[in-house]
């Protein structure tokens, strides 16, 4: 069977690569340090399954993943993590991921894991997944109790759809202001987008609605 590793830490894929280089029916016929260079070097050496790091210095393994399955479909990928993160798991499953475990895994386990993603298993159940959607939604509906009555006032509008200078208008405050209060949201829900918060907010809206 053979394994395609990406990893940012040559010493993590160094180690990676010596342990399933011990194994006489796993082999690892390419490596690379950067999502950038990974599809190229996927092509190149048409693996079975491609073990990637969630965190890469130029950008995810959750991408990388998405891009492998969209251009060889038949590659298994497996998200290789240092930590739990729900965000993470999530988006690795609607990525196409096979599989998704944590660095601190016995040796013998994530050779088991290669193993049975490389024979076609799927790891990351739907269960699984929406465990870890509720985890989500119920982390954030907390959050979003705990912002200031300002800020939770602007993320309503931002659910009902206004723009900044709409906000702005509609509160009597300053567009810089308001950006202000936007970007404190998105931090304290963990986001990185005005669009998510957009949807979220619409999400708990419908969902307090019925």
């Amino acid at each position: 069977m053979k394994v395609f590793l990406l990893d940012d830490h040559e010493v993590v894929r160094r180690g990676l690569k010596d342990l399933i280089n011990s194994e006489p029916d796993l082999e690892v016929v390419g490596e690379a340090g950067t999502a950038e260079e990974a599809l190229e070097v996927v092509s190149a050496c048409q693996p079975n399954v491609a073990v990637l790091d969630v965190r890469l210095g130029d950008g995810s393994g959750v991408e990388v993943c998405r891009d492998i399955r969209s251009a060889y479909p038949e590659i298994s990928c497996l998200i290789l993590t240092s930590f739990e993160d729900d965000q993470a798991l999530v988006e690795a499953s609607l990525a196409g991921a096979a599989g998704y475990v944590l660095k601190k895994i016995k040796s013998n386990e994530i050779l088991q894991t290669i193993r049975l993603v490389g024979e076609g298993r799927q790891l990351l159940d739907r269960a699984t997944t929406r465990l870890a959607l509720r985890r989500l939604r119920e982390s954030g509906e907390a959050a979003v109790g705990e912002l200031p009555q300002q800020e939770r006032r602007v993320f309503e509008l931002i659910g009902d759809g206004l723009s900044n200078r709409e906000i702005a208008e509609a509160m009597f405050l300053a567009e810089k202001t308001v950006k202000n209060y936007v970007t404190s949201i998105l931090r304290k829900l963990g986001m990185q987008r005005r669009t998510e918060a957009a949807a979220f907010a619409a999400r708990l809206e419908e969902r307090h609605g019925q």
